[in-house]
């Protein structure tokens, strides 16, 4: 059946602001559902609160509603929109649906004439609710862990009563395992299940039998109105049950599942989304098997929904689920639809991989001082990278090396754990570093079964493991004058970068380079073909391996590199790695506009990233992506194969940013903003001669790099002194201190933590306002796109506070010094592009804390509260194609919006929740208000110096 005739204007439900458990996934597949109905010529109306992201672009939809996700906003937008005929709330995570089924509960669709589709409400409800899930897979022969439902806490006594410990407690309607643990003992029992009651909306958690040690495997599925059914991926998981699969390693295609197995488990998920309900669109199954010959399998749960599995799989396999997902919700069937990626079969396919996926996830415990870093049910991660490879190995360590957390892969960088305690203790209570800690324990002797039996991984990945270990001894007997050619091919197939490789031949990683270049050991790039290469692709996704060479009849040898390089003028933008505090998705929306509008320049663009849950890396977003770790190896070897014109690295973060000095040492052109000046700006020293030299005020300051130099320092300046390493982003290791204990101690603690860092200790302004601008300068003339107030002191850091568009009480000599210096500080570090330049106010004098020439968190909620294209225009200026003279400026806002921050704090129950100078927000919404009146606004002022932590 074609697209339904009677679907002319759709609502669609975005997922609001990144929290731990809902991150830019359901943005990326939001995104990919507009752009999938407007080329069916469906009108959008799209409701979400994120500024940061890029669904909530103006060019994303017909109607952007930027408001909070309640059933108010969505009355106010069904009245201003009569011609809405149906709503799609599966592509917005659990906050889209908890939203679609309250406005059910109170008959607003119904008053509305519209129509719920891409989902099944009772479907939804069976799953959420445990026990009426349970029920229904013991009536269809679907085998489940023993468990039952309570609603009360007496009743919860009874059940752990009968089924003996351990448990495992899950609350009903939450997302990321909120309200989920692990019960090992009765004396923790009546704790976890009081909270697990209080977080479930509907006050009911679920009680199982612990499956401790059992495998665990997710499906992907997807089905149309016709009962076709398609499985997208195989997902297994590395850590066995008891981890939430958002905090697990995963890898794609399954593993160590026999085919026997495999088939079995595949009916059984087919036959699940059957039972549950008749709906049209992606299904996501988790099982659990049993490690066993038996290879018994047991359902865990269903969501009805794209999930976070699906931007995986989507990544993994070039699939686009959401789109396709979409498509069936209006109506079409499977063979109606093409593959997007060969464009030449049809979307009723089960993809083939002929490589291997590793999903590591990113956590930022750091950010949460005092919280349980051991990994269990409730999700913690705030991130992922994926590596892409042609093996296990060399994808994992694709993984680890896309982690940005100063590994540069598996072992062989001296930063492994030495003390036999630490490593048990951390492999017994799943830690995050734990795809680490595995090496160390091998490395350190102990028996692959003694692992197995602590972490009750599968022996197969254990053994992978033990060939990387026994490959880096053999390795490590040879000098870079001596290794053979056949060695380093194998080193380089198994993933080793060469820093790795460098540190087991004791030489430089740039001697490394140089031999591979010698010996012809160098990447190849495959095409990420959904159909392993049995149809030809037409969309450019690729990854590099090592291939040996072949060689053909007539005694030519090559080995096969998939990526053809044009002859077009090419940019490379660099991406911004895994989502974190303090770098988020607002990073990637930088990204995306930077390669848009390098593509209206003209230009072949080429985009480099390894996060899987953004837009940034869709297979369409640039001419080419490359699915590569942004780590300086792989940058510079696809630079080397694409020979472009230069490279962006203003938009991506802090990430893009440490890259140029290499990029400018080698000869490449970083486009924009020249590296000298980047580094200008983060080098304290210099900065402050240049602002002296400008006659700008800055806090007093001074550098030190050791505890006693802090001390000296702190003779000169007063109290109190806010202390920040170099070169960090989120305000990582920043601390406001009041006496020379605190001081000693934190200079200490810092420096142990990142050794060799230039400390800056400033004069903290205390009862200070903060401000900060944003603007493009395009080397000659500077234009101001946003001046925003924060409502906290001076102290918390900008990414924590409620910044107020356009500032709400500064008066126009403050707003003078603002203009004036933001102009000046632009022009002086000869900025080509972006820069944030933030301010402390007393006294009506406007102090400098710092400037930044690139991107900053803020630009995107600037350009939603003004609905201007900024990042285009910057872009543009970057690439030398406009001036900022060129552009007609005409921002429209009436009375302000606020960029509000939001917290996870709930998945860290015993952690400070103070806020100061080094940030913890995971994500924004934006409000707002006609004046400074609105209740609101009143609220937000009123508490702004409660969270101040000294």
């Amino acid at each position: 059946m074609p697209k339904r005739k009677d679907l002319n204007s759709i609502l669609i439900i975005g997922s609001g602001p990144i929290i731990i458990g809902q991150a830019c996934e359901f943005d990326y597949s939001g995104s990919q559902a507009l752009r999938s109905l407007r080329e069916d010529g469906i009108e959008t109306v799209l409701i979400n609160s994120n500024p940061a992201t890029i669904m909530t672009d103006p060019s994303m939809a017909d109607h952007v509603y930027l408001l909070p996700l309640n059933t108010k906003s969505i009355v106010k937008i069904l009245k201003e929109h009569p011609q809405i005929d149906a709503v799609l709330p599966t592509m917005g995570g659990q906050t889209a649906l908890n939203l679609c089924i309250e406005a059910d509960e109170k008959g607003i669709w119904e008053d509305f004439g519209v129509e719920i589709i891409g989902v099944d409400i009772d479907a939804i409800n069976i799953t959420e609710d445990r026990e009426q899930f349970r029920e229904l897979m013991l009536k269809i022969g679907v085998p489940m862990a023993p468990q039952a439902t309570a609603t009360s806490y007496l009743k919860g006594k009874e059940i752990a009563q009968e089924f003996g410990f351990p448990l495992v407690i899950r609350a009903s309607f939450t997302l990321g395992g909120a309200g989920a643990s692990f019960v090992y003992k009765e004396e923790d029992f009546d704790e976890l299940l009081t909270r697990g009651l209080e977080v479930s909306p509907i006050h009911e958690v679920m009680i199982d039998k612990a499956l401790i040690g059992w495998k665990e495997y997710e499906l992907e599925l997807l089905r149309d109105a016709n009962d076709n059914v398609v499985i997208i991926c195989s997902i297994e998981n590395m850590d066995p049950m008891g981890i939430h699969t958002g905090d697990s390693i995963t890898v794609a295609p399954a593993m160590t599942l026999s085919d026997r197995t495999y088939q079995k488990m595949r009916d059984m998920a087919i036959h699940m989304m059957r039972s549950i309900g008749d709906f049209a669109g992606g299904c996501n199954v988790q099982f659990a098997v049993s490690p066993d010959e038996n290879e018994d399998i047991i359902a865990i749960e269903i969501n009805p929904r794209v999930s976070r599995s699906s931007a995986l799989a989507s990544k993994a396999t070039g699939y686009p689920i959401a789109k396709i997902a979409a498509k069936l919700a209006i109506g079409y069937h499977l063979d109606e639809l093409e593959n997007q990626i060969t464009k030449s079969t049809s979307a009723l396919f089960e993809p083939t991989l002929d490589y291997v996926i590793v999903k590591i996830p990113r956590w930022n415990f750091d950010k949460f001082e005092g919280s349980d870093r051991t990994l269990g049910l409730q999700m913690k991660s705030v991130g992922e990278v994926m590596g892409i490879g042609r093996s296990f190995q060399e994808a994992l360590h694709k993984a680890t090396q896309s982690l940005e957390i100063k590994r540069n892969g598996l072992g062989a960088d001296g930063k492994g754990y030495k003390d036999y305690d630490q490593i048990i203790s951390k492999l017994k209570y799943a830690s995050w570093d734990r795809v680490f800690v595995i090496y160390d324990a091998i490395q350190m002797g102990i028996p692959l079964s003694r692992i197995h039996e602590i972490t009750k991984i599968d022996m197969w990945f254990l053994k992978q493991y033990e060939e990387l270990y026994l490959l880096e001894k053999e390795i490590s007997t040879f000098t870079i004058n001596t290794i053979e050619r056949e060695l380093l091919l194998e080193a380089k197939q198994k993933g080793y970068g060469d820093r790795q490789i460098a540190h087991m031949l004791g030489c430089l990683e740039s001697q490394v380079y140089n031999k591979r270049d010698e010996m012809n050991v160098n990447r190849v790039y495959k095409l990420v073909d959904t159909c392993a290469a049995e149809f030809e692709a037409k969309t450019p996704y690729y990854y590099s391996t090592f291939e040996n060479e072949v060689e053909t009849a007539d005694g030519k040898r090559y080995s096969d590199n998939e990526s053809i390089v044009t002859d077009k003028k090419k940019i490379i933008v660099l991406g911004s790695g895994p989502n974190r505090i303090g770098q988020g998705i607002e990073f990637d929306y930088c990204c995306v506009h930077g390669v848009l509008a390098a593509a209206e320049c003209g230009y072949e663009t080429i985009m480099i990233n390894c996060n899987p849950e953004t837009v940034s890396t869709d297979f369409d977003t640039a001419d080419k992506l490359y699915f590569e770790p942004v780590f300086w190896e792989h940058i510079y070897d696809i630079i080397r194969h694409e020979n472009p014109e230069g490279v962006i690295v203003q938009l991506g973060g802090q990430t893009a940013l440490k890259l140029a000095e290499k990029l400018d040492r080698y000869g490449i052109k970083v486009l924009g903003t020249s590296y000298q000046a980047l580094d200008l700006a983060e080098d304290r020293g210099s900065f402050s001669t240049l602002l002296k030299e400008l006659n700008i005020p800055y806090p007093e300051f001074d550098t030190a790099e050791t505890a006693d130099e802090a001390l000296a320092v702190a003779d000169k300046l007063d109290f109190p002194i806010l202390v920040r390493p170099s070169y960090v982003l989120g305000g990582q290791g920043m601390k406001i201190v009041i006496n020379k204990e605190e001081l000693e101690e934190h200079v200490v603690d810092l420096l142990r933590k990142i050794p060799n860092n230039k400390l800056l200790l400033d004069h903290y302004l205390d009862g200070a306002i903060e401000a900060e601008a944003d603007a493009i300068c395009d080397g000659e003339n500077v234009y101001i796109i946003g001046i925003m107030e924060h409502i906290e002191p001076c102290g918390i850091h900008s990414g924590d506070s409620n910044a107020t568009l356009p500032p709400f009480n500064l008066g126009d000599l403050v707003m003078q010094q603002i203009k004036d210096h933001t102009k000046k500080i632009a022009l002086a570090l000869n900025t080509v592009g972006l820069i944030n330049i933030q301010f402390a106010i007393k006294d009506d004098m406007v102090y400098i804390i710092e400037a930044n020439p690139r991107a900053s968190r803020t630009v995107p909620f600037i350009a939603k509260a003004y609905g201007e294209p900024y990042v285009n225009y910057a872009t543009k200026v970057m690439l030398g194609k406009n001036k900022v003279t060129d552009f007609n400026f005409n921002p429209q806002l009436e009375g302000y919006a606020i960029k509000q921050p939001v917290f996870s704090f709930n998945k860290f129950p015993n952690v400070n929740k103070q806020l100061g100078p080094e940030m913890k927000s995971t994500g924004e919404s934006i409000l707002f208000i006609d004046s400074l009146k609105d209740d609101e606004f009143y609220d937000l002022y009123s508490r702004r110096k409660m969270y101040l932590s000294k």
